[in-house]
């Protein structure tokens, strides 16, 4: 081929040449070609078809990892257990540099039998306000929901883009925000998740899902993803679920008007909705929403059209979810249609990943489920520039 009708180097990913056909001085620069290059990285489906059931069901689990540290727990969950995501947790004040050290760490976990060296996803709660994982050195004080929700639009989107970058920097690839829960009017002080915090952008749907879509897409500019949450909605509860049982929402209906900005986030290429762990009487009265088919699959497969990857809340240490075993939880949710175990609490994740295999081994359906779920998570890495090797 004449030098001249090359394709641009941005179009190919590896030339093979070979000097001795092609003469010593064009050989010279093939040899520069070459050693410059790397070959494609394989298809998701490839990856999933060499990956052994234990790597499949690895990659649908988030496990908790001190922002500030490492602990023997997370590691043996990777190594072992085969988990292919990791969420930052706590509080660290270390900065951009400390935090990109740690996950570099993280990442050199990686290999053929951990993870079939497909990178980890690691994510963090980088709201704003009480709920900031990462400061320090290099990371901006976020302000709250509320008062992103006082800006501009395009302020907003432009200061989502600065955190998205320095998260970006910090070697995290995805924030476990926008909150699109609505706090109707004057109820704040009595909805203890979302309103006692401040993390609602405001107190109708249209600014939560301007804003919303806002943070989303000033993220995505700023290279990392978003997760859309709490699905189908924390904004009319009146305890938490982290620290209570049996909380309730008898409001919320299918067809609800405050679903609205999950619909908009969807619209908006949200990669990541996160489900809430709370009961929805008028919706399923007997199962809580992340393990709800009728939540996951007809709400937000169905009505809302949503193809990414749909995460839990936590299932390690909410108290909302403490009558169940790890393993019964890890279970119901995949069985209901999610795609990534969260669970902030290490020491749960080994029964949790025994229960979904010994499932996965009797049952065929729940294994395509499986299947379908890790299809979806590599894909989710792959757009965000997390692929395996060849």
């Amino acid at each position: 081929m004449p030098v001249s009708r090359w394709p641009a180097a941005d179009h190919v990913r590896c030339l093979r040449f070979h000097p001795l056909r092609i003469g010593a001085v064009v050989g010279v620069f093939a040899f520069g070609l070459v050693s410059a290059c790397t070959p494609p990285p394989p298809s998701t489906v490839t990856v999933l078809a060499r990956m052994s059931e234990a790597q499949r069901v690895g990659q649908l689990f988030m496990v908790g990892s001190p922002a500030g540290g490492t602990v023997l727990a997370t590691v043996g969950a990777i190594a072992n257990d085969h988990v292919g995501s990791v969420i930052l947790t706590g509080r660290s004040s270390a900065g951009v540099a400390a935090t990109r050290s740690g996950d570099n760490a993280l990442q050199g976990l990686v290999s053929p039998a951990a993870t079939s060296r497909v990178p980890l996803l690691v994510a963090t709660d980088q709201e704003g306000g009480l709920v900031q994982v990462l400061s320090g050195p290099g990371f901006s004080a976020i302000p709250t929901g509320v008062a992103q929700g006082r800006e501009a639009v395009a302020t907003l989107r432009g200061q989502a883009q600065t955190w998205g970058g320095q998260l970006a920097a910090a070697g995290v690839q995805l924030d476990l925000a926008p909150v699109l829960d609505t706090v109707p009017p004057g109820t704040a002080a009595n909805n203890p998740p979302i309103g006692v915090f401040q993390r609602e952008f405001g107190f109708d749907t249209g600014t939560v899902s301007t804003y919303g879509t806002a943070l989303i897409q000033g993220l995505r500019a700023g290279g990392v993803g978003g997760t859309g949450k709490h699905f189908p909605g924390l904004g009319r509860v009146t305890r938490n679920p982290d620290v209570s049982r049996g909380v309730t929402d008898t409001i919320t209906t299918r067809g609800d008007p405050y679903l609205a900005p999950f619909a908009a986030a969807v619209n908006g290429g949200v990669p990541v909705l996160m489900v809430s762990t709370a009961f929805y009487s008028r919706i399923d009265a007997t199962r809580r929403a992340a393990f709800s088919p009728v939540v996951i699959g007809t709400m937000l497969r169905g009505d809302l059209h949503f193809t990414g990857v749909v995460i839990s809340d936590d299932l390690g240490n909410a108290a909302q979810v403490a009558d169940l075993t790890p393993g019964a939880r890890a279970v119901a949710f995949l069985a209901a249609g999610g795609d990534m175990v969260l669970t902030v609490n290490p020491f749960t994740i080994a029964p949790m990943v025994q229960a979904v295999l010994a499932r996965a081994a009797t049952d065929s359906t729940f294994r395509a489920r499986i299947d379908q779920a890790a299809l979806r998570v590599l894909n989710l890495k792959a757009s965000l520039h997390l692929q395996a090797p060849s």
